[in-house]
């Protein structure tokens, strides 16, 4: 079995660390740089830096953030938010990324998708997926949000992943918008159902509250990827704590050097 991957995500909003409860209620929770540094220091595995409002501010990602953070950090980096051009995508590769997160450009235009793979490669490109349960007992299932989960688009999650999967991407990141910022759990459902229904690797978000969470969304929701942010970030538990609780449990991980 590979060995799981603990993943700390920053949600950045002009130039500061924020976290929020399903998407709203955001709330500032430090710098980007040293918050960077701090996690790298710690023992994850990846990082990911997400422009929570570039796509709705119809703006890029801020790029001289992604350089400043990337010279901090010796983990894979992943960016996301505003991407809407293969030009967006090789200046954030060019500003230290090593991979780029798309969402709602990927749903606009899914044969960006293709040209992005063909281009760089598909370990470099990450789909997001903000997918939220419906409330129609006759159609139970998720659907897909865009414009950071201010849009419901009426894909279906499920088969949204399968088509950007042929379409060439790499890896999934999958949120529950209902689990994320609760701190109640992620929502394994969700994860285990988009796990199967395709062969790359899917990180799981949304939800984290515990290292038995963490835990359940690894083996439970199949999951090669765990991401956290608040649970982190306000210092309720640390990169070593998690890893130490998964190891004690014979979790393949990476351990901390």
């Amino acid at each position: 079995m590979l060995a799981k991957r603990i993943l700390p995500c920053l949600d950045v909003k002009a130039g500061r660390v924020v976290k929020g409860v399903n998407f709203v209620n955001i709330k500032d929770a430090g710098d980007p740089v040293e918050m960077a540094k701090v996690y790298n220091d710690a023992g994850a595995d990846e990082l990911a830096f997400l422009d929570i409002t570039a796509t709705h501010e119809e703006r890029n990602t801020i790029i001289d953030v992604v350089y400043r953070t990337a010279e901090q950090v010796f983990i894979p980096l992943t960016v996301g938010g505003g991407i809407q051009t293969l030009e967006n995508v090789k200046a954030l590769l060019r500003a230290g990324a090593d991979k780029v997160s798309i969402n709602s450009a990927a749903v606009r235009k899914p044969d960006f998708i293709n040209r992005a793979s063909d281009r760089f490669g598909n370990q470099c490109i990450v789909i997001a997926i903000d997918a939220r349960r419906r409330n129609d007992p006759t159609n139970p299932g998720w659907d897909v949000y865009v414009r950071g989960g201010r849009e419901n688009t009426g894909i279906d999650a499920l088969q949204w992943a399968q088509e950007v999967e042929k379409r060439g991407a790499g890896e999934l990141l999958v949120t529950s918008m209902d689990a994320d910022g609760t701190q109640a759990g992620y929502d394994l459902e969700l994860t285990r159902a988009i796990v199967e229904a395709v062969q790359i690797p899917v990180i799981a978000s949304g939800g984290a509250g515990n290292c038995q969470h963490i835990y359940e969304v690894l083996t439970t929701g199949k999951a090669e990827t765990a991401l956290l942010a608040s649970l982190l970030h306000y210092g309720q538990l640390s990169v070593a704590e998690i890893k130490n609780y998964l190891c004690d449990r014979q979790l393949p991980i990476r351990p901390i050097s």
